[in-house]
């Protein structure tokens, strides 16, 4: 039985493994993070412990909560937090490319749903400077398609009643500043790593909504002091395999329960607005601005959009992972004209140039054999994830006039989904925080059309489902919408996804506009980042 990786045999590993460069036990906390997944420790985790190498500041250890789930604390502990990174690709000539890094930068792993108060203290704590989340979009209990804060929501309305016991991300957030406050501790940065939509601004609004329903003076408080950077974050980080696990345990020498596997491409983009400080990110690639909007608006849209396009049209053919998807010339055409025609039009002030090298890198980076990523993996959450990936560029484009046709098909592709069968029969597990009421919206779809006359029954079917204002809002009262959504709709029913993605190829194509001159710093997000991940 092989040796656990810890800080005992940190020392013992081969030397092509890196290794945290400064004494660990110097390390203090200065961030708590919320959400203590697989991305945040192959991104933010590994770009703190880069910063931290690179300064010698040591004031920036990572307390990690698990806000349900105890397994990565129960991976990590024994582990003296300490977990590797293993960043794979293709090298020039074809073989298999594994770079390892064993990250330093965690330094304990709580789980908030075993003792909320714990995490609050810690929230509370003199040392703690940011609070940072990476809790996917349904960890922050809102309406996908307004951003509002669900007042219906369980863990929300438990949390109104119960300040000591909070369940959601929220609630934790505002009793912990409830408690620096009474304390008289200075503020803290408040920083969302989640792909919204606007991420810190929303985050703000949901803390401050919350945090008037129990103390106004606190409510001031937060707002004047507070900060929250939006942010956009970017790396392909797939489930860890237990093949993962045996490989690297094998060039370890040592065991590591819970390693993280990544692409070697590392993207960030922060607003530099911190209320007390922060890590010197930029040691690891990070990019900081004055606004994050534009750079957060490219991620979204020319890389979720067409990564959730591929979940779904690759998943509805029977399509294990996403590379194999993007390996399939009619979808990898699909994206390619997709991105190019309908989305990049919609990204004013980045150059041609820039936009077509973002594109083609996107293509690359998802068809990484090295790096399966589960179809299943990213279909996930797709109520949540719809509105700021695929249905706001359609907004944009339905306010010019403009072609939708290839966006239909990639929110048609994902209604299809929700069937929870592809075109083999094979059945897929819904996994959605509003799978029930879509269950319910898919039946009274079904029932809309059979009661109205045949030629009518896909256009009624489009109207109920893009009724659903939780995740459609106002696009069902667009009739050019429900027509698209409609015509596509029934193409995957009737003759299935390679059908629809023919007839969209085949139709002629809209000539793209020429974008707009703009801020003139939205260039470096198109470029290829420098330090890690270069």
């Amino acid at each position: 039985m092989l040796e656990r990786l810890n800080t005992e045999s940190l020392t013992r590993l081969p030397a092509d493994v890196e290794k945290p460069p400064y004494d660990r036990s110097r390390l203090t906390p200065g961030i708590v993070h919320l959400g203590l997944g697989a991305f945040h420790r192959a991104h933010q985790a590994v770009a703190t412990d880069l910063a931290m190498a690179a300064t010698q500041d040591l004031s920036w250890g990572i307390l990690g909560v698990s806000l349900r789930s105890a397994a990565t604390r129960d991976a990590l502990t024994p582990q003296d937090g300490l977990y590797t990174l293993a960043l794979r690709d293709t090298a020039p000539g074809g073989e298999p490319r594994e770079q390892l890094r064993v990250v330093g930068a965690v330094q304990r792993v709580m789980v908030a749903e075993e003792d909320p108060n714990a995490v609050l203290e810690r929230i509370a704590y003199p040392q703690t400077r940011i609070v940072s989340l990476t809790i996917t979009e349904k960890g922050y209990s809102h309406e996908p398609a307004t951003g509002h804060l669900r007042w219906d929501d369980p863990d929300i309305l438990h949390d109104l009643d119960d300040p000591i016991r909070p369940r959601s991300a929220i609630g934790l957030l505002v009793y912990g500043l409830a408690l620096r406050r009474e304390r008289g501790l200075p503020p803290l940065t408040l920083l969302s790593c989640d792909n919204l939509q606007a991420n810190g601004d929303t985050l703000r609004s949901l803390v401050l909504a919350f945090a008037l329903r129990i103390d106004a003076a606190l409510t001031g408080w937060i707002d004047k002091h507070c900060t929250f950077p939006n942010s956009m974050v970017d790396r392909i980080v797939p489930a860890t395999r237990d093949e993962d696990r045996a490989r690297i345990a094998q060039r370890l020498g040592v065991e590591d329960a819970w390693p993280v596997v990544g692409e070697p491409y590392l993207n960030w983009v922060i607003e530099d607005k911190f209320a007390t400080g922060r890590p010197a990110w930029e040691a690891a690639g990070a990019t900081f601005v004055t606004n994050a909007a534009p750079y957060e608006r490219l991620k979204l849209r020319m890389v979720n959009g067409p990564h959730s396009a591929l979940a779904y049209l690759g998943g509805l053919l029977g399509i294990a992972t996403i590379g194999e998807a993007a390996a399939l010339p009619a979808l990898r055409g699909f994206l390619d004209d997709m991105m190019r025609c309908e989305i990049a039009p919609t990204l004013k002030g980045i150059p041609d140039v820039g936009l077509e090298g973002y594109r083609h890198r996107f293509l690359g980076r998802v068809v990484n054999p090295e790096l399966p990523q589960l179809t299943r993996q990213v279909a996930m959450d797709g109520s949540q994830k719809l509105p700021q990936r695929l249905l706001a560029t359609i907004r944009e484009r339905l306010r010019g006039g403009d072609d939708i046709r290839r966006l239909a098909v990639a929110v048609a592709a994902w209604l299809h989904y929700l069937r929870g069968v592809d075109e083999t029969g094979a059945r897929h597990p819904i996994q959605d925080p509003l799978a029930a009421p879509l269950a319910k919206l898919l039946a009274r779809a079904d029932v809309a059309a059979r009661a109205a006359a045949p030629n009518q029954a896909a256009h009624r079917r489009a109207m109920v489902l893009a009724g659903y204002r939780p995740v459609f809002g106002d696009l069902g009262k667009k009739p050019v919408f429900i027509a698209a959504l409609a015509a596509q709709l029934e193409t995957l029913r009737e003759h299935g996804v390679l059908h629809a993605l023919q007839e969209v190829a085949r139709e002629p194509q809209a000539a793209a506009p020429i974008p707009d001159e703009g801020e003139a710093a939205v260039a470096a997000s198109v470029r290829e980042p420098a330090g890690v991940g270069a």
